[in-house]
């Protein structure tokens, strides 16, 4: 009954924290795949928001290949507060994610970015502005249709393509 009355991403949040991950409060996880080998490796700020088809890899297995007598390397993964990670993600192992980035979908992250309000894209991952550039290049574009049903939002945005970017 309990789990009923719960919202998609508060199960899905609940279930990885059961695994160890450590979660901060106000966190939206809309992947119900997100990856994560050594959940309890994994540390998640408060705000973040994931979206689908992430995987934090708190290990790396190819080790096993070329040094004897090992099996993997482990590192620490920690992400910072007001952080969103976009779509098909993959952050290595041992890497820290500044307060308030920005990761773009497809992004592979092996390595740590530090400073904080960075928007960070690419294979691998580099920093390409600051959130306020980002902000600022894309305002003109924004719609807001939280809280809408499906058939406000179609309505609402079809009437509205005018305002849509275009690459």
């Amino acid at each position: 009954k309990r789990i009923l009355k719960m919202p998609h991403h508060e199960i899905l949040i609940e279930d990885l924290r059961k695994l160890g991950m450590t979660i901060g409060d106000d966190c939206w996880i809309f992947s119900d795949n997100l990856s994560a080998a050594e959940a309890y490796l994994v540390t998640i700020g408060d705000d973040v928001m994931i979206a689908d088809n992430v995987s934090f890899a708190a290990h790396d297995a190819s080790l096993s290949t070329y040094v004897e007598g090992a099996s993997d390397l482990y590192g620490r993964t920690n992400l910072g507060s007001h952080c969103f990670i976009g779509m098909g993600t993959i952050v290595l192992p041992g890497v820290t994610i500044a307060d308030n980035c920005i990761i773009g979908a497809g992004s592979v992250v092996t390595k740590s970015f530090l400073e904080p309000n960075s928007v960070i894209a690419g294979n691998p991952a580099k920093k390409i502005c600051t959130v306020d550039e980002l902000r600022e290049k894309n305002k003109k574009y924004c719609l807001n249709t939280w809280n809408m049903s499906f058939e406000e939002k179609k309505k609402y945005l079809l009437a509205n393509e005018d305002k849509f970017k275009k690459v």
